[in-house]
């Protein structure tokens, strides 16, 4: 923050430097701040340090976030990814207009032309290069003949612009980060000045917990001296009862028992006539019969083991051609399966050797040598191969120019017609074992065939398993019941009366008030908006349509912004308590004694520690111990230290030797790494300390 002071202080130098004000350039109404400012209009989303985000310029970027994004990103992320970015971009541009930071044309030209913008055709001349009129003319005629395209256009420009002006503005901060010689000087006597020591260690653990007490005012005033620490949100706690829609054990049986009267004929008799329903076992159109009977359609692919279902792929493998396997349960269907053909040594598995040569199909631009070149290497590693005791994928490895090269060339299983040719036919007509050389227009391919399998083509047979509908209305009473259960009694009792009926109680604590997912339910915004809904009451209970079924939610505790009440900030704040009354009391039976009797006295025994550095604190058996090893730096040789309160125990150290770093002639080299190291953390680490400064006022969830 200091430096960003001096930046302050320095603004008339700093427009100086940059160019003084100068306008937006503009091409054709391009570049134009007025087209991105907006007016602020209506309500708004946010307010930061007093100014507005507008709820309408802020729906329209969520918009654009949408259409960018697509379905993947639900509408809850959507809006809390577009928030972070306008609050990112309201406290930078406020930064911006303190320090009178802007770009001019010559440098949103040279962002566009550095940048990927100067791929796009439009921008480029006929050498395909990007040409800065040719830019100027293709906006110029998008805005008079393409509104839509201009209008992204306009987006991208803002996104420009703000990026020139945050890379001008981290980089004048970065220009303020040094590192002086006495400070490369220290960091590198940190790194290899050392120090052993003797120590005893009287470890927290050896006094109980359950001796401690620990008040409720302890805890106060420990939050109160740890302020930092115990910051909260608005948070809420919930508890539900999930009523999940998923079939019974007799839909499942209704399911398997549909599928199995569809295997074998179906034979009606009239009075003088019989008829005969063909089935699936029998039926001379498969895939019509598929497409009336099952859920899945008729595969005509050919499957090895490995493409089909992991719990019956021997099984299938192993049976002729018109043999039936079934009913079967695969994932949530019932399936059963019939051999149509096989197809034996159907499917290769091989490696290979590529050495390609300049100018052959997807060669590598580094490769420069000859087909004559290349034919001659790939014989020398055919015979390299063909030896009895060659690995032919270390071979590969180190001599293929093929991008299976770091997997041994292993190009795994593939059927007829996936692979070149030449490739295919070498693979498919020669026995496993085989190597052997062909010629494709990639190059010269040294050969393995390493295995052949059998493939299959299945019809299946499939039924999903679904709740029923008599599934789904007992759900749905049961759920209702349960609800007007709760509803009537004590709001206590919520756990209770479910254990009476066996349902599963779960609680979610600490919802934050943008959150969407709820573990165990998945993206549910309405529980959350209804929770923090100033109209709901810790106790209350309702019931929400949950992702396939209901769930009962009942509110169970609402935090406040602020401090933690000690009760909920005793999970932090004891252990570290316990251990401030541990070491005192550690402190007050030690005071006085050597370290021979603290050793003695504790049933402990002394340990060393050897070439210790202030960089790298760790003591055996004891872990980071920063307080104890700085300690020792500042004893002389074999002086003792007094008690020392440490992370881990109560410590009493005995310097045995220190050796200082050799003296180095120039410490420019560990500066700059200093200040390179410093200068890489400036963009996040200034940004957060903006933000942490800056006074947010968060509206998101009156909208969303």
């Amino acid at each position: 923050m200091a430096i960003l002071e001096n930046i302050r202080k320095r603004t008339t130098v700093l427009i100086l430097i940059i160019g003084l004000a100068l306008f937006a350039f503009v091409i054709s109404g391009v570049f134009s701040s007025n087209n991105f400012s907006g007016g602020k209009v209506g309500s708004s989303v946010a307010e930061v340090n007093g100014e507005n985000i507008p709820i309408d310029e802020f729906r329209a970027q969520v918009e654009t976030a949408s259409r960018r994004y697509g379905p993947s990103v639900t509408s809850t992320q959507l809006v809390n990814m577009v928030y972070d970015q306008e609050v990112r971009k309201t406290i930078l541009d406020q930064q911006f207009e303190d320090l009178g930071i802007d770009v001019e044309s010559d440098q949103i030209i040279e962002f566009v032309r550095t940048s990927g913008y100067a791929q796009i055709p439009d921008f480029q001349d006929e050498n395909g290069v990007f040409n800065e009129q040719v830019f100027k003319s293709a906006i110029a005629d998008w805005r008079a003949n393409d509104p839509l395209r201009y209008d992204a256009w306009l987006q991208d420009e803002a996104s420009i612009i703000q990026a020139a002006k945050e890379r001008m503005y981290f980089n004048l901060v970065k220009g303020g980060v040094t590192a002086t010689l006495a400070e490369g000087e220290m960091n590198y006597d940190m790194a290899n000045d050392k120090v052993d020591m003797q120590y005893v260690r009287i470890p927290y653990t050896s006094i109980p917990d359950s001796t401690i007490e620990v008040s409720k005012s302890d805890i106060q005033s420990y939050i109160n001296d740890h302020k930092a620490l115990f910051e909260q949100d608005k948070a809420r706690d919930i508890r539900f009862v999930y009523f999940e829609e998923k079939p019974s054990a007799e839909d499942e049986n209704n399911v398997k028992a549909a599928i199995s009267s569809l295997i074998d004929d179906k034979v009606t008799k009239a009075t003088d006539t019989t008829y005969v329903e063909k089935q699936f076992r029998n039926t001379t159109d498969m895939a019509a019969f598929l497409d009336r009977h099952s859920d899945a359609k008729f595969d005509t692919i050919y499957k090895a083991k490995k493409d089909l279902p992991s719990v019956v792929a021997d099984t299938l493998m192993a049976m002729s051609v018109g043999e039936i396997y079934g009913p079967y349960k695969d994932g949530d269907a019932y399936k059963v399966s019939k051999v149509m053909d096989r197809k034996e040594n159907g499917t290769v598995k091989a490696s290979h050797i590529l050495i390609t040569w300049e100018g052959a199909e997807r060669a590598n631009p580094s490769i420069t040598r000859t087909k004559e070149e290349a034919e001659a290497e790939a014989n020398r590693l055919l015979a390299e191969a063909r030896k009895e005791d060659v690995i032919f994928s270390a071979l590969a490895r180190d001599n293929s120019d093929g991008p299976s090269a770091p997997r041994g060339g292993d190009l795994g299983y593939f059927q007829e017609g996936v692979m070149a040719d030449e490739f295919n036919d070498f693979c498919f007509g020669n026995p496993t074992g085989t190597v052997g050389l062909v010629e494709t227009q990639f190059g010269y391919h040294v050969i393995k065939v390493d295995d052949k399998q059998d493939v299959i083509q299945l019809a299946t047979l499939s039924r999903e398993i679904e709740p029923s509908e008599e599934t789904i209305n007992t759900l749905f009473t049961n759920a209702t019941k349960y609800e007007m259960a709760v509803m009537d009694a004590e709001p206590e009792d919520f756990g209770d009366i479910a254990r009476e009926s066996n349902y599963t109680v779960r609680p979610v604590n600490k919802i934050k008030e943008m959150e969407e997912n709820l573990p165990g339910l998945g993206s549910q915004r309405s529980i959350v908006q209804w929770a923090f809904n100033d109209d709901t009451s810790v106790g209350d209970i309702r019931r929400f349509n949950a992702n396939n079924g209901y769930a009962v939610v009942q509110l169970t505790k609402k935090y406040k912004k602020g401090l933690m009440a000690p009760e909920d900030a005793s999970a932090t704040a004891l252990p570290a308590i316990r251990k401030e009354l541990k070491a005192e009391q550690i402190i007050a039976a030690n005071k006085g004694k050597t370290m021979d009797a603290i050793a003695s006295d504790n049933n402990v025994s002394p340990s060393t520690a050897s070439a210790v550095t202030l960089s790298s604190p760790t003591l055996p058996g004891a872990g980071r111990e920063p307080l104890v090893v700085g300690t020792a730096f500042a004893l002389e040789q074999d002086q003792t230290s007094d008690l020392i309160e440490g992370n881990t125990g109560v410590f009493m150290i005995k310097v045995t030797n220190k050796t200082e770093a050799a003296d180095v002639e120039n410490y420019s080299t560990y500066a700059q790494n200093l200040q390179t190291s410093a200068a890489a953390r400036v963009n996040g680490a200034v940004y957060n300390a903006l933000k942490d400064k800056a006074e947010i006022e968060d509206k998101r969830a009156t909208f969303y």
